[in-house]
């Protein structure tokens, strides 16, 4: 696929309501609807224009769609279109068993549901509201008992880093098919000091590696784009280059970033490169998102791997990884500088010290 002409991924915040008070809410999520949303008419125009670029997986999440009184008709019109069609709902007494079963009905292709503790008291802390983790479990059984496909978003921080693999039991209960680990981009209600540090950062690559070995569930991470340099170093290493799950996941993934091969629409229409890097590119009321997406100077230069600074200009794994310009952007100023969070010394590193 070419990234450079059409994302393999589209993801449309529909709204940015939602009942929960999450303490890493990217979105800020409020309990009311914003008043300058996009309108049932311009979300219909914007999945055919998402058509466009032609088989990308579209993504409705907020905030929780399920605010939204138009979700089905928005989601049956996705399906309409040819767009395979995914939705995170959040886990309130609005996700009942009718409303999963109206998703498949729609033709939503999978359900994912966040779980960032593997029992009420890690979970519910998280989403600052009691009775989310049994909404969860019960929507990830109901939805595997009528045959709809789920998967497990986990936000990985200080608080639960101990409890990865008790997670990882649940999501492996639920039969999930993957288990979807976010890493923190300090936007929105993220304070920093509930970021991991880079050695922490390169623990949990190595248990998301280990277990990618064994578990019943694929294994994805979103603003870790450096687990993917950790992979390729672990397959060169056990493999002599591509092998197993691990290498399968490795070469489907490669180059997906920020802005590459990712694409995000706010509530409002703005187009960001995605939900953590806050930087227009244009906005779907006054610009065609495929235009922006393949010629605005943002995206442009979020693919140009030279553009990039400091040791991500050089690392031998910028193809693979690139690092997160989200994280550089919320951390540094500059979405083009190295990602913060990593550790990692290219082996280029001192050839260039000593030229």
């Amino acid at each position: 696929m070419d990234f450079n002409q059409s994302p393999l991924l589209v993801i449309w915040e529909v709204t940015q309501a939602c009942d929960l008070s999450c303490v890493h809410c990217r979105a800020n999520a409020q309990p009311e609807r914003h008043q300058d949303e996009l309108t049932t008419l311009e979300g219909r125009e914007l999945l055919s224009e998402i058509k466009r670029f032609g088989n990308p997986l579209m993504v409705f999440t907020g905030g929780d769609p399920l605010k939204r009184p138009d979700l089905y008709e928005l989601a049956r019109h996705s399906v309409s279109v040819g767009l395979r069609t995914n939705i995170t709902p959040s886990a309130t007494p609005l996700l009942t068993a009718e409303a999963i079963d109206e998703f498949q009905n729609c033709g939503i292709s999978r359900m994912a549901i966040s779980l960032d503790g593997p029992d009420a008291p890690t979970h519910d802390g998280f989403r600052q509201v009691n009775g989310t983790y049994e909404c969860a479990m019960s929507a990830l059984r109901h939805a595997h008992d009528i045959g709809l496909e789920t998967q497990v978003q986990t936000t990985v921080t200080r608080r639960n880093l101990s409890k990865l693999g008790h997670i990882a039991e649940r999501v492996a209960e639920a039969q999930s098919k993957m288990w979807s680990l976010f890493f923190q981009v300090t936007t929105g209600r993220v304070i920093e000091e509930e970021d991991l540090t880079s050695e922490q950062y390169e623990n949990v690559f190595e248990f998301l590696y280990e277990i990618s070995k064994v578990a019943p569930f694929e294994v994805k991470t979103t603003e870790g784009l450096h687990y993917r340099r950790y992979i390729a170093q672990r397959l060169k290493a056990e493999h002599g280059g591509r092998g197993g799950v691990n290498g399968r996941l490795l070469w489907r993934t490669t180059a997906v970033g920020d802005g590459r091969g990712f694409v995000f629409i706010s509530h409002t229409g703005e187009i960001y490169p995605s939900g953590f890097l806050p930087v227009s590119g244009g906005n779907v009321r006054n610009d065609s998102l495929v235009d922006v997406y393949q010629n605005s100077s943002l995206f442009r230069i979020l693919r140009e791997p030279s553009a990039k600074l400091g040791k991500c200009s050089y690392c031998e794994f910028t193809k693979i990884c690139g690092g997160s310009r989200a994280r550089a952007y919320a951390l540094t100023g500059n979405y083009l500088e190295a990602d913060p969070r990593c550790c990692y010394q290219p082996a280029n590193e001192a050839s260039l010290a000593t030229a």
